[in-house]
């Protein structure tokens, strides 16, 4: 009985252990069919997050804060004025330009008018030169009959002299004044335009007491508060426009052979889980692995060194269309997967890729205000519009 019970409890173990031989075997196998079909073209990291632009908000004139008018997780549109600066000696200052820049304009028009003051006072030295003539003609002639005496006719050729020396001055007196208004307006004469950058730089002055959102987006990391003076540059907030946004995933140098530009990727966000799945496409590659470009780079000539693996960032660019159903914050920890089937292309682009496109037209809108001022300046005193 104990041998019959001791060959049966041998029999089931033998069948256990094939059983879980099976087990295993039949894993490996589906193991194996998974990598071959679908794990050899798949490349994973959870060493991603959100990456996008983050714009600074900066004052570019000194003075000091008198008004704020935004604070962090805020909204605001391209343009709406954020921080406003104490205007009292810009304003000050523009006035004086103004007030300069007209009497440019009709102190120039005042050589225009002298222009045609000395042609005339031109002319009239041509005409007393000329009468002298005809006198010292006159008197030559009386002369023969004895009717003048020498000393009238050497008179009359003084005359002659000092007519011809007057018309010299006059002349001289009106080429120097058309040399300061010759192939020029009013409006384009250099002393006008002169003055006239000084009423840009004031007016430019003055509209910088208002600092604008330089695009629309979310601010963040505001550091500035009311009755702060600040420096031109001084760091006051941030913009986040948060459209578009990115994903920087730091793949280990080991798994980017077959990675290439272009192919797609699958991304989830913590934020959301499994339910919510992005598509995107690689965009590019870092220049460097984050240790190259760490405030601290590695010292790997010393004689510590310690062989570690490096990673080197991937941008993936998402749908814009799921980004909007399902927002995204810089910073969030995603996970992403690169289909790495099409392997055709370079390792690295030499092509240059368009521009971002990321721009704005807030700080134009100063430089018409200003040209319209001067414009309106050099018409109501008396000169024309620049060109």
């Amino acid at each position: 009985m104990q041998q019959r019970a001791a060959v049966n409890g041998n029999v089931r173990r033998r069948r256990a252990l094939i059983l879980v031989a099976i087990v295993f075997l039949l894993a490996g196998i589906a193991w194996g069919a998974w990598w071959w079909l679908v794990g050899r073209w798949s490349e994973t990291t959870d060493d991603a997050y959100v990456g996008g632009h983050v714009v600074q908000v900066t004052p570019q004139t000194a003075g000091t804060v008198i008004a704020v008018r935004a604070d962090d997780t805020d909204f605001v549109k391209a343009g709406q004025e954020l921080v406003r600066l104490d205007a009292a000696d810009a304003e000050v200052a523009l006035a004086q330009a103004e007030a300069e820049l007209a009497r440019t304009v009709r102190q120039v028009r005042g050589l225009y008018v002298t222009n045609a003051q000395l042609a005339a006072a031109v002319a009239q030295r041509e005409s007393d030169l000329q009468r002298a003539r005809d006198d010292l003609e006159r008197r030559q002639q009386a002369a023969a009959d004895g009717a003048v005496s020498r000393e009238e006719i050497e008179h009359a050729r003084d005359a002659i002299a000092a007519a011809r020396a007057a018309l010299d001055a006059a002349e001289q007196q009106l080429r120097a004044n058309r040399a300061l208004t010759e192939g020029t307006t009013v409006a384009e004469h250099p002393e006008v335009r002169a003055a006239a950058a000084r009423v840009h730089d004031a007016a430019l002055a003055l509209s910088r007491t208002s600092i604008p959102a330089p695009v629309s987006g979310y601010v963040a990391r505001r550091s500035v508060q009311v009755g702060q003076r600040v420096a031109a540059g001084t760091a006051l907030m941030a913009v986040v426009p948060l459209e578009p946004v990115w994903v920087d995933a730091n793949f280990k140098e080991s798994q980017l052979a077959d990675v290439r530009a272009g192919q797609p990727a699958t991304v989830i966000a913590d934020l959301y889980g499994d339910k919510v799945v992005y598509h995107g496409k690689v965009e590019g590659f870092g220049a460097g692995t984050g240790a190259a470009f760490a405030l601290l780079p590695a010292q790997n000539a010393t004689g510590n060194w310690i062989k570690v693996v490096q990673r080197l960032p991937v941008r993936v660019a998402l749908e814009r269309k799921e980004v909007e159903a399902h927002p995204l914050q810089i910073g969030l920890s995603m996970r992403v997967d690169i289909d790495t089937h099409d392997r055709s292309g370079p390792r690295l682009t030499r092509q240059p890729t368009p521009a971002a496109g990321q721009a704005t037209d807030v700080f134009e809108r100063p430089e018409k205000q200003a040209a319209a001022a001067i414009a309106r300046i050099i018409r109501e005193n008396g000169g024309s519009a620049p060109h």
